[in-house]
């Protein structure tokens, strides 16, 4: 089902395609150029030197085209409720609050297979259309292969990462592991000694642990981990002792470490986090750092600038006092990197999690 802001309802005139745009820019400038009085501000999005003639800037700066030209829709390829659907959802109030357009901006959900039927959908039925935007995430990544999909991310057009939750590795409060440097000496003398409760296999919290084994020396395919399909499974092993150490996002296990009957080893960022105290995986001389990312992309066989104009609509949202006010109101780490600097991170994302994967033998 489709939800859909309470926005503007308006006529749609006929979309012109980039082409279109571009010439009804170029007669813009024309006309701009002959019009007396001279005192004309500088085309939205562009600021030329001040030595630079209209024409010049034009040329060394090209106007992006508007975005969004039509509604904008969002994907968010999971079922209500979940971290992608919320993400999307604070982009639609955001952007909605900060009057970012006029559009209306629609939210919609398309659930499986940790992304993989979204994103499938995503790629099939808007391709070329740069006002279909999709949430996805580290997840997604390693689900594309566990999950044999037809389809994989060089099919979209990356356009930004938004929000990061780090992962924690936790126990019971009365565990004999006061820190992680302590459960690594004897995950290294027995790794099977040490069980690891998490969620399904292949996803963030597996990852981490593959990645802590081959920093540290031990066979990934060895590991003794446990899957559990929810949250509450894992915590019930790790209070019950049933498992050695927990692994998941920080908030999962925040109210039981708060209650005094869990504690934080670690947790999986490169820093310190305020509100948060726990070592860095890395205090313990394992040099692993991962985040449970979400981004958003656009479909494939965008002109350049529409990529760009999405890409600046995006920042523009990332700037707002309304996203800022979401990150804090849902707890969120900002992880924001756009455009070419997202479209990099993704790479060494996907490399680094098909190579974990093969690790643990879940993909060969």
């Amino acid at each position: 089902m489709h939800h859909t802001t309470a926005g503007p309802t308006t006529l749609r005139p006929r979309r012109l395609g980039l082409a279109g745009r571009l010439f009804a820019l170029a007669v813009g400038f024309v006309v701009a150029g002959c019009t007396s009085g001279g005192a004309s501000g500088s085309p939205t999005g562009t600021v030329p030197p001040a030595s630079s003639t209209p024409t010049e800037a034009a040329t060394d700066a090209p106007q992006l085209p508007e975005y969004p030209a039509d509604d904008l829709t969002i994907m968010a390829p999971a079922a209500p409720g979940g971290g992608w659907d919320s993400t999307a959802r604070a982009m639609q109030q955001a952007v909605t609050d900060a009057g970012l357009t006029s559009q209306n901006v629609e939210v919609y959900n398309v659930a499986g297979a940790g992304g993989t039927v979204g994103l499938a959908q995503f790629v099939e039925q808007e391709k070329g259309t740069p006002e279909s935007l999709m949430v996805m995430g580290l997840v997604m990544v390693g689900a594309i292969r566990t999950n044999a999909s037809p389809v994989d991310l060089s099919e979209v057009t990356p356009i930004a990462s938004l929000t990061a939750e780090w992962e924690a590795i936790a126990v019971k409060a009365d565990s004999k592991y006061q820190t992680l440097a302590d459960l690594v000496a004897d995950f290294k003398a027995d790794p099977r000694s040490i069980s690891w409760g998490g969620g399904s296999a292949g996803g963030t919290d597996h990852i981490l642990v593959g990645l802590i084994a081959k920093e540290a020396g031990v066979d990934p395919s060895g590991i003794n981990y446990i899957a559990h399909s929810g949250g509450g499974e894992a915590l019930d092993a790790i209070l019950s002792g049933a498992v050695t150490a927990g692994v998941s996002g920080v908030s999962e296990f925040a109210d039981q470490v708060a209650a005094g009957a869990m504690r934080y080893l670690a947790i999986s960022s490169d820093a310190p986090v305020d509100g948060i105290e726990a070592a860095t995986i890395r205090d313990a001389g394992i040099d692993v750092t991962l985040a449970n990312w979400r981004g958003v992309v656009a479909p494939a066989d965008l002109e350049p600038l529409e990529r760009d104009a999405a890409v600046a609509f995006i920042e523009k949202l990332h700037e707002s006092v309304a996203w800022q006010a979401a990150l804090e109101a849902n707890g969120w780490t900002d992880f924001f990197q756009a455009g070419d600097s997202f479209d990099s991170f993704l790479d060494d994302e996907v490399v680094r999690v098909e190579g974990v994967l093969k690790d643990i033998g879940l993909i060969e």
